[in-house]
């Protein structure tokens, strides 16, 4: 199990930022060749980018490269370039359909991409939103959908407002697209750095919903999204009591079982045994 608890963007064109991002506490690092990087500082920023993310300097952080989008005269460049880097994964973009997804892995085996270097499709559409499943279901190198919270909002007209509520609809479109596929998901980044208190409770409301972290714009925000993503000690607790208790009622022939007057079904010991190994991903 691979923590993406936090997810953090870094501008590609930024030497200092790419060097900095080796000591923070970030599960995964986004290198962006595509919002943070001027039109005439691509070419550099993808040479400092690729160099970066095959250095293999970043410790146990999960390395990514977002290149521009599939309708920019960057984008072909950027995929043969991160294709020779091989980083973890290359983000895409307003990924809308299947037959993107099938373009940008074909790219990528052209490129020589070695077989790690997996596909993350950000969705950021209304037409995302309604062929989530159809893009997370494309192909198997694609392992990630990261939400373009940012850009939803702007294509459906909605305004930023806390709890987020004209953005449900997509969040919840995306989320049962992932986990009908068995991809990972990850929120949409909270844009007012200033805001530590509104970005906990959008991190809360992100991970009630399921999600598995969220992305970020700043090192500021990593410490409480690390905290918030990862279990609890309670609920450390709690998943070894559910899972001790099931293991003795099943060794004993028991077929009802229960944790501190609950009833325990084999979903709740699912969940508890993902809890634990979540914590141990952490932890080491």
């Amino acid at each position: 199990m691979n923590p993406r608890r936090s997810v953090l963007y870094m501008p590609g064109a930024n030497e200092r930022a790419l060097e900095k991002a080796k000591t923070l506490d970030a599960d995964g690092l986004i290198l962006d060749l595509e919002d943070a990087v001027a039109p005439d500082a691509k070419e550099a920023a993808r040479e400092r980018v690729c160099a970066a993310a095959s250095s293999k300097e970043y410790g146990k952080r999960e390395v990514t490269i977002r290149v521009n989008g599939l309708d920019t005269e960057w984008h072909d460049a950027d995929l043969r370039a991160a294709a020779q880097a091989g980083p973890d994964a290359i983000v895409v973009p307003k990924v809308n359909s299947a037959a993107e997804v099938h373009n940008i892995e074909r790219a990528l085996e052209l490129g020589g991409a070695p077989d790690h270097t997996k596909i993350w499709a950000m969705v950021e559409t209304p037409v995302a939103m309604l062929h989530a499943e159809e893009i997370a279901s494309a192909s198997e190198r694609l392992t990630v959908l990261v939400m373009g919270t940012n850009d939803l909002a702007k294509e459906l007209h909605a305004e930023f407002v806390p709890g987020r509520a004209p953005l449900l609809g997509g969040l919840s479109l995306a989320l049962l697209a992932a986990r009908a596929t068995g991809k990972a998901i990850l929120d949409g980044v909270y844009n007012d750095v200033k805001d530590l208190e509104g970005f906990e409770a959008e991190c809360v409301q992100g991970r009630q919903f399921g999600f598995d972290g969220k992305t970020l714009i700043h090192p500021s925000q990593l410490e409480p999204c690390n905290r918030i993503f990862a279990p609890s000690e309670e609920e450390i607790t709690r998943s070894r009591k559910i899972i001790s208790a099931f293991e003795e009622a099943k060794a004993a022939g028991q077929g009802v079982v229960t944790v501190d007057g609950r009833m325990i079904e084999n979903l709740h010991v699912e969940n508890a045994r993902r809890i634990l190994a979540l914590a141990e991903a952490i932890g080491s």
